[in-house]
């Protein structure tokens, strides 16, 4: 018997209508669009605005977009995995409220946390599912209100984030296809680099933490790029290396939209033209556990069946890591 993988056999995403530029920042903090062009390559992010709607939302519209591209059918899902880092609400599970809204009813659900290494995580968590021969249809959703914790009087952190959600279906492949290794690295240095100071265990929710602005994103931004260049081209490098890949062997990468200069930087050590570089940053922003599913979404109609994929990303905590893939499909 043929050894089974975990191949990609459809995608879906979404990302909200209102579009927040730089023009529009200008407006709100002392920055421009220049400024956020040159350190960032971030030209727009969607904002999800309506009253009372979550993750789990932008969550539902991914898995429903995927679902009217495939004519899957809910019911044959055996498993949801939420990666993100901005649940609903705490204690109830998203992505359980999510499997039963978009109507995979015959499916356990649970949420993955790895910061914006969520998705690249549930990847890996995914594969295994698969691989175990027990389960044939595993939908991974990645998905981020980044709004709904972002400070925007904060420079530093406004600029960066936006909302969005991508989903992915993995499937059984005996042919060679779908997750070949992966490279999966985290590092408790980066606990006080990124993080959102209140609201969890150790600081429970009060007026003066409210007063005090610590439900919002906090990131020292030279620490957390500085290793964030480092680590995400040493995973991507350490990958090809280990699977005998040259630049000329990856059709793409597919990294996390964080910063284009983190993107240059690991394309460079793979030796990779800017040809071969998935890129939307420009329009989404750092849409955190959403990013690389939206990559796929926006690079679909140009991937074809055998191409060399890797994926990489970088998250608070620290997280990291490299994911190759073989794609299983040609577009439509």
């Amino acid at each position: 018997m043929s050894k089974i993988t975990a191949a990609i056999t459809a995608i879906g995403g979404y990302v909200p209508d209102y579009v927040l530029t730089n023009e529009i920042l200008e407006t709100m903090v002392d920055t421009n669009d220049e400024w956020i062009t040159t350190r960032t390559g971030i030209k727009e992010r969607r904002i999800l605005k309506e009253e009372g709607k979550g993750t789990s939302y932008l969550a539902i519209k991914a898995a429903q977009d995927l679902f009217e591209k495939s004519n899957t059918n809910p019911k044959d899902i055996d498993l949801v995995i939420m990666a993100t880092a901005t649940p609903d609400m705490p204690v109830a599970v998203t992505g359980v409220y999510v499997a039963t809204e978009i109507g995979a009813v015959n499916a356990f659900s649970f949420d993955l946390i790895g910061a914006c290494s969520s998705f690249l995580y549930g990847m890996s968590v995914a594969a295994r599912y698969i691989e175990s021969g027990k389960y044939k249809k595993v939908l991974l959703i990645g998905a981020d209100k980044m709004s709904s914790i972002i400070d925007y009087e904060d420079r530093t952190t406004c600029i960066i984030f936006g909302d969005g959600g991508g989903a992915v279906l993995f499937e059984p492949n005996e042919d060679g296809y779908g997750v070949q290794d992966e490279f999966l690295r985290s590092d408790g240095i980066g606990r006080e680099s990124l993080k959102i100071d209140a609201g969890g265990s150790i600081l429970p929710p009060s007026a003066e933490t409210v007063a005090n602005k610590q439900h919002y994103v906090f990131q020292d931004g030279k620490t957390v790029f500085k290793f964030a260049v480092s680590n995400m081209a040493d995973v991507s490098e350490k990958i090809m290396v280990r699977n005998g890949l040259s630049g000329n062997d990856v059709n793409w990468l597919v990294p996390h939209q964080a910063n284009k200069r983190i993107i240059d930087a690991t394309a460079k050590r793979m030796d990779l033209p800017e040809e071969k570089v998935m890129m939307n940053i420009q329009k989404y922003g750092n849409t955190t556990s959403a990013t690389l599913p939206l990559c796929l979404v926006d690079y679909e109609n140009q991937l074809k069946k055998g191409d060399n994929l890797v994926f990489a990303s970088f998250g608070g905590g620290f997280t990291w890591g490299a994911i190759y893939v073989k794609w299983a499909y040609d577009p439509e």
